[in-house]
């Protein structure tokens, strides 16, 4: 079975480290201390023209916070999602939800349509829907390529069981990929217990800096935990 990795990176640091680590596949974002948010144009453009062999995938998320977002909030991530195709991103990161918990149906359809011929993944925004088998089903529909997803529980490890109804639901009209808590050592154990084929890690170190980036050896130690 032929896994994949990608590797969230938040600094020019995270994406280099993760190169060498021996990723093939970063999702690019800023701010990971606030789960994440829009990298700026100018990153994602040094990071296609310095380390062209990475496949980019960009988050856009205008803020901390919930995912349900005002009309001014959704044209600020149109915007980002075109701008993201002009510096070169491989594909969209998003997720929308309505107050009660589900899928934003038309907030997303105005995402897709910014994304264009972009694949898109609905991010872990995911992991707060209150009915998951029908939330899988509206972003199936949608139009996405993947679903960044935990299992709605703290950890990837410990959704285990949600994961594996879901990628029997999806039935391979949707790549589901667990993330969160990733390590070399349950990794394996994930996609065994999921059937799944992709998995999510930060694969991150504190530095002597005091932030956390992503350490190359955590990279490489997973890779070859899936090798």
């Amino acid at each position: 079975m032929q896994y994949t990795l990608e590797v969230c990176a938040a600094s020019m640091q995270s994406v280099a480290a993760a190169a060498e680590g021996g990723a093939r596949r970063i999702e690019l974002c800023s701010a990971l201390s606030l789960d994440g948010l829009t990298p700026s144009m100018g990153m994602i453009r040094i990071v296609k023209e310095r380390f062209p062999q990475l496949t980019l995938h960009v988050l856009v998320r205008p803020r901390e916070g919930n995912f349900v977002y005002n009309d001014v909030e959704l044209a600020t991530m149109q915007s980002d999602i075109i701008e993201c195709r002009k510096a070169g991103a491989d594909s969209i990161v998003v997720g929308a939800l309505t107050p009660e918990g589900d899928i934003d149906l038309a907030a997303m359809q105005r995402l897709m349509e910014a994304a264009d011929t972009l694949p898109v993944t609905f991010h872990r925004a995911f992991d707060v829907c209150r009915h998951p088998e029908e939330a899988l089903e509206q972003v199936i529909a949608l139009g996405c390529r993947r679903i960044l997803t935990s299992g709605q529980q703290p950890t990837a490890e410990q959704g285990i069981p949600l994961l594996h109804r879901l990628n029997q639901q999806a039935d391979g009209r949707i790549i589901l990929m667990p993330g969160g808590g990733v390590n070399a050592t349950n990794a394996p154990l994930i996609l065994q217990q999921t059937g799944c084929t992709e998995i999510h890690a930060s694969a991150s170190s504190l530095q002597p800096n005091g932030l956390k980036d992503t350490d190359p050896q955590k990279v490489q130690a997973i890779l070859e935990a899936l090798s």
